[in-house]
């Protein structure tokens, strides 16, 4: 299959808004794969490369060669093309990316380039990701979507359960939990306030409700088959040999198999949580080494243990076999109750203890395994600052010729300036909010407005309104603390920039 037939279907797929018209679009171009092709197809329309790593990134793609005027490439050569680059390391490995991203690329038309590169980045907008693309699959091969689904789940992969579907429903059916192969996470969804999320799991109000203590820490998949122990994060990357603190303790509970589901988090002397990125740093590293912090791992779910598959059991079963297997010190804390005034009592104690918040779960649910459903739902307080636009970056993918990325800053009195920037966000940011902020932000700039600068700096004048989750320090920027998971909730034209929030406003969230 050549590279455009499958740039022209992302490219239609991406023009519309209905589902079903995606789904279409999607396996009419399934149907025509050739052996051999397919992962590679499927892993595309989701927006990936097979690769994990392939070292390119923003900068990589930036610069590149005259497109071709004719297609020519197959997307089997696009996959061999990405895997050599993968391979390239040490002396000269930057030159030769660089060669090989020419070669590629200089094959490529305009519309296969835009397309690459939008992969390669993590911008690709075509709003068909995996939960489409399985429904294609599912009709294309003629099984049950919910098969598919599940066999994704189980897999950790769409690209596995495709090739399965291709073969039938037992080799669907065959994909099962199997210790040492990871699996989606389950995800919760989200509720305002403890009330509401006690509402829609407990309408009449008599049926029990278990809170749990939600920890700001790295999600962690624990599977131990014997001596041998793996530990992968929310996205099923293998961490197990940077975290031996909790490769011991898998090893010290009494079971042979099993495969936990929990949070690894750094505490503090006095056993409070340390803020995100102590955790993050810890576990970024390759492997672990002398002297650095320890984490813990606390587990608040258990999916199998010595040959019982507890996935589709339901949650009060689940609990209590974890509870018989993890003692208390490396269990989420947890509240089982049927009283909202209680279950608010719980969260608020959580909070003050410093943790995100709660996640509120429906005991008699399955595991529903990479889907975020309503048997969860996570509470956690909101925090909203109002700050100042200092710069905007030119936008990539679905945000191409727009000004996009905003540079936030609070007020600052020993700043020269008056503003100290706290971080970057894009998130929140509709198409209208896009047009409108590139055409103020023009009016607003001191710098050019054209791709000759990446960054348009412009005058510290608009203010906007941000909703973030959390602060954490930070070296990166001047202020000393960075915003964590900041997004625009709106824009403030009723406030001038003295009305912005102080640095010191600011701080006071550092817990």
């Amino acid at each position: 299959m050549l590279l455009a037939e499958l740039v022209a279907t992302s490219e239609e797929v991406a023009a519309t808004r209905s589902r079903k018209a995606k789904v279409v679009l999607l396996a009419e171009l399934l149907g025509r794969v050739e052996p051999g092709e397919l992962e590679v197809v499927v892993s595309y329309l989701g927006g990936a490369l097979r690769q994990r790593r392939t070292g390119l990134g923003w900068r990589g793609v930036s610069d590149l060669p005259d497109p071709a005027e004719a297609p020519s490439l197959g997307v089997l050569e696009v996959h061999e093309s990405f895997e050599a680059m993968s391979q390239l390391s040490g002396s000269g490995s930057q030159l030769a990316r660089k060669r090989a991203v020419d070669d590629l690329f200089g094959r490529a038309t305009a519309a296969e380039q835009s397309w690459l590169r939008a992969v390669v980045t993590g911008n690709l907008r075509q709003g068909a990701l995996d939960a489409v693309t399985q429904e294609a699959v599912a009709q294309v091969a003629e099984v049950p979507l919910a098969a598919v689904r599940r066999a994704a789940m189980l897999a950790g992969s769409t690209v596995a359960a495709a090739g399965a579907a291709f073969e039938g429903e037992e080799a669907l059916a065959a994909i099962g939990l199997e210790v040492g192969r990871p699996i989606m996470p389950m995800l919760a969804s989200s509720a305002p306030d403890v009330a509401a999320a006690m509402a829609g799991l407990s309408p009449d109000g008599e049926t029990e409700v278990a809170i749990d203590a939600k920890l700001d820490g790295i999600r962690i998949q624990v599977h131990r088959d014997g001596d041998d122990v793996l530990v992968v994060t929310r996205s099923l990357d293998d961490i197990t040999g940077r975290l031996p603190e909790v490769v011991e303790v898998a090893r010290s509970l009494p079971a042979r198999r099993f495969v936990l589901d929990g949070e690894a988090l750094a505490l503090s002397e006095d056993g409070r949580p340390m803020a995100f990125q102590d955790t993050a740093s810890r576990t970024a590293q390759d492997t672990a080494r002398e002297g650095q912090r320890a984490v813990t791992p606390h587990f608040f779910d258990l999916l199998h243990v010595d040959g019982r598959d507890l996935l589709d059991s339901p949650g009060h079963e689940r609990l209590a076999a974890l509870d018989a297997l993890v003692p208390e010190q490396h269990r989420v804390r947890r509240l089982v109750t049927r009283d909202a005034a209680a279950a608010d009592a719980f969260a608020t104690e959580t909070v003050a203890a410093g943790h995100e918040g709660v996640v509120l779960k429906d005991l008699s649910a399955p595991y529903a395994a990479g889907r975020r459903g309503s048997a969860w739902v996570k509470v956690k307080p909101v925090h909203t600052l109002d700050l100042v636009v200092l710069a905007v970056e030119w936008g990539s993918g679905r945000r191409e010729g727009w000004l996009s990325n905003i540079h936030l800053g609070a007020r600052d009195e020993s700043s020269e300036s008056g503003f100290v920037m706290l971080g970057k966000t894009f998130k929140g940011m509709t198409d209208e909010m896009l047009a409108w902020q590139t055409e103020r932000f023009t009016e607003l700039s001191t710098s050019p407005v054209d791709r000759s600068s990446y960054v348009v700096h412009v005058r510290p004048e608009q203010v906007v309104e941000i909703a973030f989750d959390g602060l954490q320090r930070s070296t990166r920027y001047p202020g000393g603390v960075a915003l964590r998971f900041a997004r625009v909730l709106r824009y403030r034209d009723d406030k001038g920039p003295a009305e912005a929030d102080t640095i010191e406003t600011v701080r006071s969230y550092v817990t």
